[in-house]
């Protein structure tokens, strides 16, 4: 039986980590939303163009071949990891998915590998606009000041940033993501909330399942 799990929730607050380690446990497929958005900023910043320039960007869009093997994102066949998590790449990506033409298409991409296979997503409108039929949902949240810490000590610190600078980092794109026009971030009705503040990976990881297996 092919089901699906949704895991939507704020910038920084851990839903990739989280989605990874219930995948693994579950022996289910993987498949991170947000790093597709990021895999098409990666590419406009690389390929130095306008991000106003919608033309371009469709063209990069429908020329990206985009695949998830064994929980790794590929982009044209190509492994990318570390390139697609910078600050750059977290902010250009939150602009462009306010695209409906680009949310549109990798949507489109997400909902066609959901068909075949059970699997875990994660992202800001998995419950809510990808499959708001999902077998259960999840919104996973932080304090700002317990995921600006968690980001800061992450990548923030090597990439010569303040906690303050990646404090206001993320409050700009919890504001961007919530007042979209297209697909904004929230709560879907009947999504499960858990809060990880005061949580360590393993208690979170271990609350997940506790309502996954019913226990």
């Amino acid at each position: 039986m092919v089901y699906i799990i949704a895991i939507d929730g704020p910038s920084g607050v851990g839903k990739s980590t989280i989605a990874k380690k219930l995948s693994k446990i579950l022996s289910i497929n993987y498949i991170d939303t947000g790093a597709m958005y990021r895999a098409i900023a990666y590419k406009l910043i690389v390929n130095k163009i306008s991000f106003d320039d919608h033309e371009k960007i469709k063209e990069i869009l429908n020329k990206t071949k985009l695949d998830f093997k064994a929980n790794h994102l590929y982009v044209d066949d190509k492994k990318v990891s570390k390139e697609i998590r910078t600050d750059e790449v977290s902010k250009v990506a939150s602009l462009i998915s306010s695209y409906p033409y680009v949310r549109e298409k990798l949507v489109e991409i997400q909902r066609e590998i959901g068909k075949y296979d059970s699997c875990i997503l994660d992202g800001r409108d998995v419950g809510t606009v990808i499959f708001p039929k999902a077998d259960i949902k999840f919104y996973l949240t932080a304090s700002v000041k317990t995921r600006a810490k968690r980001r800061y000590l992450q990548s923030g610190k090597k990439n010569g940033l303040t906690l303050s600078e990646v404090t206001k980092s993320i409050e700009k794109r919890d504001f961007d993501d919530m007042n979209r026009k297209c697909s904004p971030l929230k709560k879907a009705k009947d999504a499960i909330e858990i809060d990880s503040t005061d949580k360590s990976l393993k208690e979170t990881v271990l609350k997940f399942l506790s309502y996954i297996r019913g226990n």
